[in-house]
């Protein structure tokens, strides 16, 4: 695969400013925006919100980088991320205000319109359990000047930073803590650590209340909270997770009968001359689909380089957009001017993803079901009360004419699709 244009500037500083020997003789080197920008705009250059965003010489040498002023940053071999938990929990329905005309939670195409919703509908009072909550700070302003220890191969590390630039995308003050909020509108495996720390940092250093980091994630209609704290705020690796909690904004009951409805009246389709999905995160072909809506036109590029589907391996991003053109909801074009690769939705993509969200959870059972070794599998499950195991999986696959799947090895493989498919499924129904 080509390096990307972030890969192909790094590998440049890297040369001119022998950074790999310095960093194998030091264990780290410092280096200015103003050196960066040499051969590309420092500011993206330097945002990496996950490991897999990091650039080739990076990863490969397991490398981080993080600021410590308005124009300096640190390189090193650096623990900056940190995984999320990938543990089930239930989703706690929530209520919207129907008199508010100037926000609709159908339409959340960004971070800030996420908060605002999560605001107004006391999903953040509720998760905080602070009654009286009111927005205090947000936006851009100066770290101030603070040190701290980072893991590193060495031990700890010890970093300084001066003024460096934070960004807060809401704050939240109630009676007895400020709750500062990170958030993303769109679904990834860990996150950076500095997100938090810094705000934490300096806002533990300004006032006597409690300080309570909180990453909220929305994506098809739920808004996943985890807050989080530092057991030594001296330390960013001392992150541990404190709760978390999923809400939904109510919207209508679909249940089993209405799902077996939908089995029902749901027609087969011939199987597409694409590959298979090997895909085990419906919720990740959903978020997929959202950002390609909000950005309306995706580059190859943007889209490895900004989002984060869950592993390095640049093929699977690949197999993500693969199952979105499996079920007709993405196409892949080529930019007429660049030549560059682009996703944009299909004409079924667009419909699917303008109608409420009940109706777009109906919307793509009926596409995944419309291919006849998940229906089969569905059917078996609903019929047994259990997840069918992958032995009898794989026979229903090969009962299915599917397009270019030949070994058994690739059979089984792509039966975990099929099993977190089917769970996503079952997931919608209520009791």
């Amino acid at each position: 695969m080509s390096n990307s244009k972030n890969d192909i500037a790094w590998e440049k500083i890297f040369e001119k400013h022998k950074i790999l020997d310095r960093i194998l003789k030091d264990g780290h080197i410092e280096i200015t925006a103003t050196k960066i920008n040499e051969f590309r705009e420092a500011r993206l250059m330097t945002k990496f919100d996950h490991k897999s965003q990091l650039p080739k010489l990076f990863a490969e040498n397991k490398l981080s980088i993080l600021p410590t002023s308005r124009g300096g940053y640190v390189i090193g071999e650096f623990e900056t991320f940190c995984k999320f938990n990938s543990n089930d929990i239930e989703v706690t329905p929530i209520e919207f205000p129907t008199f508010l005309e100037s926000l609709d939670y159908r339409e959340i195409t960004s971070e800030a319109t996420a908060i605002n919703c999560a605001f107004v509908s006391k999903i953040l009072h509720d998760f905080t359990n602070e009654e009286n909550l009111f927005p205090t700070v947000s936006g851009r302003m100066s770290s101030s000047s603070f040190s701290f220890g980072i893991n590193s191969p060495k031990g700890l590390f010890n970093i300084n930073v001066g003024n460096s630039q934070v960004e807060i995308d809401g704050g939240y003050e109630g009676d007895n803590s400020l709750n500062l909020i990170e958030a993303k509108n769109y679904i990834s495996s860990d996150f950076l650590v500095r997100q938090l720390y810094y705000p934490y940092k300096l806002w533990s250093g300004k006032i006597q209340k409690q300080v309570r980091p909180i990453f909220l994630t929305y994506s098809n209609g739920v808004f996943h909270l985890r807050e989080y704290a530092f057991s030594n705020i001296e330390h960013y690796n001392s992150l541990i997770l404190i709760k978390q909690k999923k809400y939904a904004i109510q919207e209508g009951s679909f249940n089993l009968e209405a799902l077996s409805q939908i089995i029902d009246t749901t027609k087969l389709i011939k199987e597409p001359e694409i590959p298979f999905p090997q895909a085990d995160s419906f919720e990740r072909v959903i978020n997929l689909c959202e950002l390609i809506k909000q950005n309306q036109v995706m580059t190859k590029e943007q889209y490895l380089q900004d989002f984060d589907f869950g592993a390095i391996d640049p093929r699977q991003h690949d197999y993500y957009t693969n199952a979105a053109r499996y079920l007709g909801l993405v196409d892949k074009v080529q930019d007429p001017t660049t030549k560059q690769t682009c996703f944009v939705l299909s004409k079924l993509g667009n419909k699917t993803m303008s109608v409420s969200l009940i109706d777009r959870q109906k919307e793509f059972i009926k596409l995944i079901i419309s291919h006849k070794a998940f229906k089969d599998v569905l059917k078996l499950y609903l019929e047994d009360g259990e997840m069918p195991n992958k032995e009898v999986i794989v026979e229903i696959m090969k009962r299915s004419k599917l397009y270019n799947v030949g070994s058994d090895t690739t059979y089984f493989r792509r039966a975990s699709t099929i099993i977190g498919w089917t769970n996503w499924i079952i997931n919608q129904t209520e009791e």
